[in-house]
């Protein structure tokens, strides 16, 4: 990887896989203990920032102000830092240094870190994107226009046997999303609330999950690297209503309903379902 010119897709995410690894050993040892749950302050995002927050974050950024010093230039938006210019408005990097920090917090053993790069200011924008399984090391990637891997294999989802049901579906935490999605609910097999919006797309990319909804508006930062996996593996995502996603900002404010699933039938049967409760 040059530093003289501007990094390329793979080599973002060769840098994206340093971080992980460096996030991963910091993160870890603080899961589940009094140190790691310790408030610090509100991030930029409105959340509370812990003290797992703060050190993953700043595993994050010494990576990245490394980069800068070589001569890279771009810029980061994180959930805890906010905005910052390292001599370039784009490429922007974003940072998600724990998705599903309440997980990790309360010691759950499901939270990851999500990191993208975009060349502009819209999910379409997304060239390039990680989502890694901070528990396993289990590593999610995908360029624009190149497909998705999992693990470094080619990322193809699970093949279904049985159409017009929806086997497993997965769903945003909070518990005002179970009345939302109370059709899905009732339609679906099982159920599943990991805590993890970067992971839950991304499995359900794989075709872990039928269907995942996020009924009520959610923050589009948090879905960056995982909407291009879907993307890239085939997969469909709208709002509740079927409305493109594509020209949705990545900041800290732009929210959305989310309706993804691993194949455009899927897709079809879950809006169907709710479609027959309008």
């Amino acid at each position: 990887m040059s530093s003289r010119g501007p990094l390329s897709s793979a080599d973002w995410l060769d840098v994206f896989s340093r971080i992980g690894a460096r996030v991963r050993s910091v993160v870890l040892p603080l899961s589940g203990t009094e140190e790691g749950r310790a408030a610090l302050s509100v991030g930029a995002g409105g959340d509370t920032t812990m003290e797992l927050d703060r050190a993953a974050e700043a595993a994050v950024f010494e990576e990245l102000a490394a980069l800068a010093e070589r001569g890279q230039k771009f810029s980061v938006l994180s959930e805890e830092a906010g905005h910052r210019a390292f001599g370039a408005d784009y490429p922007l990097i974003l940072v998600d240094p724990v998705d599903g920090s309440l997980n990790a917090k309360q010691g759950v053993p499901l939270f990851g870190l999500m990191l993208a790069v975009l060349d502009g200011p819209t999910v379409d924008d997304t060239d390039a994107g990680l989502v890694l399984n901070l528990n396993t090391g289990e590593e999610w990637t995908a360029i624009r226009k190149h497909g998705a891997r999992r693990g470094g294999k080619p990322l193809a989802a699970i093949k279904r046997s049985e159409r017009g049901r929806i086997e497993l579906l997965g769903l945003e935490s909070t518990p005002r999303a179970l009345k939302a999605a109370q059709p899905l609910i009732e339609r679906a097999s099982k159920v599943r609330i990991l805590g993890s919006m970067a992971l839950s797309i991304a499995l359900t990319s794989a075709g872990g999950f039928d269907a995942f909804c996020a009924p009520l508006p959610v923050r589009v930062f948090d879905m960056a690297a995982s909407l291009l996996l879907l993307r890239e593996s085939g997969g469909v995502a709208t709002t509740l209503v079927g409305e493109p996603l594509g020209r949705l900002r990545c900041n800290l404010e732009t929210r959305s309903t989310l309706l993804c699933a691993p194949t455009r039938e899927l897709h079809g049967e879950a809006m169907e379902i709710l479609g027959q409760v309008r």
